[in-house]
Order: C-alpha cells, then sequence, then structure tokens
C-alpha cells in the first residue's frame, strides 16, 4: 500500500472505510479494511489483488504481516489516529512495531485528542520535524452541550435512567457504562420495561456490533448502550442525548462521551448519574474542565436524588456497606446484618463470672466406662442460643481461658478406655494353668 491508516477500534476503522469510499468515488484508488471478526480468507484475496490504501486495526495488520500477506516497503503516508485511545487500549507496542517497518522517509500524521508526557514521546519518536496544529482548547466541552448531575443511591441507577428517558423526551441516546457486564445488565432491564435499545461493547462478535451500530444510525433503535468503545470517533448526527450511567474512571474519557452530541451546532444533553462513592471522579472531571457540573433540575428524579447533605452521609456510610453497595440480595443481606450486631451490643451484657465454662471441664473418670460418649449429641444445639464468637465483650475478653464456650465438638468426644494389656495377660496365664 501507499497509504496506511491506523485505527484503535473496529468501529472507528469502518467510519474511515465509509467516508473513504465517498470521498474516493470519483478516483482511482483501491482500499483494504484489514479488522478483527471478518473472514481472513476474503480480506487476503483483496490483498492480493493490491491496494493503494489500507486501513486496519493494529492487532488485524500484525496478523496478516506476519503470514507475508503484506509488504510495508512502499508506504508513503502513514496515519495513525486517536493515539491517546492507542495509549490506553496497549496498542503502542503493535504500533512501534508497525513504524520501525515502514521507510524512513515518508509523511507520518499523528492525531491525538490529548498530548500528555508519553504521546509526545510517542509523537517525537514517530515524527521529524512536525508541525503542531492545535484544532480546540484541550479537555473542553462543546458550548452546545448542556450538562447536568444528579447523585443517586447505587440501586437507584436503573430507575433514574428510565425516568429520564421518559421525561427528557429524547430522539436518541448513548448511554455508556464503565464495564461491559453492566452493558448487558442495562440493555437487559431497558428492553425488559419495553425501551428500544441496542447494546455495544469490546466482546460482541463483529458482525453482531455491526448490526447494533447500523440499527442505531438508521434509527431504527433509539437508544445505544455501550462502552467507552463508541466513546471515540463515532460520528452519529442529530444525537440529542448522553446518559453516563457510570462516571467514567478518566476524566478525558468524560470528555469524549458527552462529544457524541451537541454536534455540527446543534443543541445536546449530557446527564451523568453518580453515586455517593463517585465523588472524587467527579471533582477530577471538575478539575480536568475547569468548571462545576451543575445539578439536574429535572423533577422527574427529584425523590429519588439525594442532596448534598445526604450524600455526604452516605459516603460516609459507603465502606460500611461494602464495595458492591446495595447491589443484589447479597449485598442487602450484608447491610442487615450490621443493624442486628449494633442491638446486641446496645443490650446490657450478662456479667461473666471467673470460673471457667462448665463444658471444658473434663469428665470424671467414673463416667468414662458407663458412657462412653454422653454430650455428642446435645452440645451442637447448645450454641444456637449464645453470643455469636465474633462477638466478645470487655469482661469476657479478660476472664475467658483456653476455648471458652467454643470448644470444638469433637475435642468433648470420650473415646473408650481401652482394656489393660496386663490384666489379659494374667488371664490367659490362669486358662494354661487351668
Amino acid at each position: 500500500p501507499r497509504c496506511l491508516i491506523l485505527c484503535p477500534t473496529r468501529e472507528l476503522a469502518a467510519q474511515v472505510a465509509e467516508n473513504f469510499e465517498k470521498y474516493g468515488k470519483y478516483l482511482k484508488l483501491s482500499m483494504a479494511l484489514l479488522i478483527g471478526g471478518e473472514s481472513m480468507g476474503d480480506q487476503e484475496k483483496t490483498l492480493e489483488r493490491g491496494v493503494d490504501v489500507l486501513i486496519a486495526t493494529p492487532g488485524r495488520l500484525m496478523d496478516h504481516f506476519g503470514r507475508g500477506r503484506i509488504l510495508l516497503n512502499d508506504v508513503k503516508i502513514l496515519v495513525i489516529d486517536e493515539a491517546d485511545r492507542m495509549l490506553d487500549m496497549g496498542f503502542i507496542p503493535d504500533v512501534e512495531k508497525i513504524v520501525s517497518l515502514l521507510p524512513k522517509i515518508r509523511q507520518t500524521l499523528f492525531f491525538s485528542a490529548t498530548m500528555n508526557g508519553e504521546i509526545r514521546r510517542l509523537a517525537d519518536k514517530f515524527l521529524m520535524n512536525p508541525k503542531e496544529i492545535q484544532a480546540a482548547p484541550p479537555a473542553t466541552a462543546a458550548a452546545t452541550v448542556v450538562q447536568g448531575l444528579v447523585t443517586v443511591r447505587p440501586s437507584d441507577k436503573r430507575e433514574c435512567v428510565r425516568r429520564l428517558i421518559r421525561a427528557e423526551h429524547l430522539e436518541n441516546a448513548f448511554i455508556f457504562c464503565n464495564r461491559k457486564k453492566d452493558v448487558d445488565i442495562l440493555y437487559q432491564s431497558l428492553t425488559k420495561h419495553g425501551f428500544n435499545a441496542v447494546m455495544l461493547h469490546g466482546d460482541m462478535p463483529q458482525p453482531k456490533r455491526m448490526e447494533m451500530l447500523a440499527k442505531f444510525k438508521a434509527g431504527t433503535a433509539d437508544l445505544l448502550v455501550c462502552s467507552d468503545v463508541a466513546a471515540r470517533g463515532l460520528d452519529i448526527t442529530g444525537v440529542s442525548h448522553v446518559i453516563n450511567f457510570d462516571v467514567p474512571f478518566n476524566p478525558e474519557d468524560y470528555v469524549h462521551r458527552i462529544g457524541r452530541t451537541g454536534r455540527a451546532g446543534k443543541q445536546g444533553h449530557a446527564v451523568t448519574i453518580a453515586t455517593p462513592a463517585d465523588g472524587k471522579l467527579v471533582q477530577a472531571i471538575e478539575t480536568l474542565m475547569k468548571t462545576k457540573i451543575p445539578p439536574l433540575a429535572e423533577p422527574a428524579v427529584a425523590d429519588i436524588a439525594l442532596g448534598a447533605g445526604e450524600a455526604i452521609i452516605e459516603e460516609d456510610d459507603g465502606p460500611r456497606r461494602g464495595r458492591r453497595g446495595d447491589r443484589g440480595r447479597r449485598g442487602k443481606d450484608r447491610d442487615r446484618r450490621p443493624r442486628d450486631t449494633r442491638m446486641e451490643e446496645n443490650t446490657p451484657a450478662p456479667a461473666a463470672t471467673a470460673e471457667p465454662p462448665h463444658a471444658a471441664e473434663p469428665p470424671q473418670n467414673s463416667d468414662l466406662e458407663s458412657s462412653p460418649q454422653p454430650q455428642k449429641t446435645n452440645e451442637r444445639p447448645q450454641k444456637s442460643n449464645e453470643r455469636p464468637r465474633r462477638e466478645k465483650t470487655e469482661s469476657q475478653s479478660r476472664d475467658t481461658v483456653g476455648f471458652g464456650d467454643s470448644v470444638p465438638a469433637f475435642l468433648l468426644t470420650v473415646p473408650p478406655r481401652p482394656r489393660a494389656p496386663a490384666a489379659e495377660d494374667d488371664s490367659s496365664s490362669n486358662e494354661d494353668a487351668a
């Protein structure tokens, strides 16, 4: 190929190929798209005919190069798109390998939404005497995007999304989640409640991903529940809303997410759903953008939204709820346990005696022969009415010696006493004498 274009995601590469077909309609240039999830055989047949422009993701390009299907020694133009995204996804080693295979004399176009130290190092490595063009200030949202923030409990997040969809009168919307698992769960929840939604994340097969994206572009689906794989580069016109179901871990991803709306001078809306535990993530976004995200003034979610004081209280109680908050029955049971424990701690503890517990006393020798295992069946039921093991009062921890009331059952089992071997010898000698 004479031109090589590298993209971080399959969707972005497919979008570049789609636009190339429009722009190069009247040009005699051939093009090949190399992305994962597609047939290797069909791609190899296209490469055998020869192409002028090669659009690829780094992984699939290296696969074809390893099979000897591509020669890169005649590339005149190299385009690296969304370089910062490639850095986040771990593609930079592959990109460095690809660049090392290209001719030294070439034109390189290096596109990046952010220019941190690592990206700057890569730019210096790949480019010679570059001209830097800054299209817009970094980490700024478009003025056409109206932002809003609503803080709710973790268990109310899906209900909040449904209310926002009904109240905002949106035409279509991106709904971003941090995890692929949450994309599946939210998609199933929305379809169960009658919403016309599709989903998109990196674990889906490529034909399914393209099908879902085509439905959303065509307008047959109103909602696209997706991960950050759709946050970069996708240009879909007429998107009215972006809903962040989760606050992004990387504050720069917030700027890219809300950039899916408010495009081409049209007004867009971006709503972020946060929990009390997301306070630091929200602060990082506001620090990066140098502006506050205003609270959402929406009556539909007013009864489930937390005020500033409630959010602080919930955040203080957060570590006691566990890392997963209120999600699932297991989490709710975990919330009930400390309440019962606090009730037991508030009741006055009975006075402890200095005598050791009776359960730890060894039985008398006279009882050994008459009842070998007298206490084996009654020992376990008695423990149900006793105080839990982990709750030790001050007096108990000071006076208890040994196991206390928590003696294992096998230690209380008295084995049968063996007969003395001397008696057996005497009896055998008497029989011989007789």
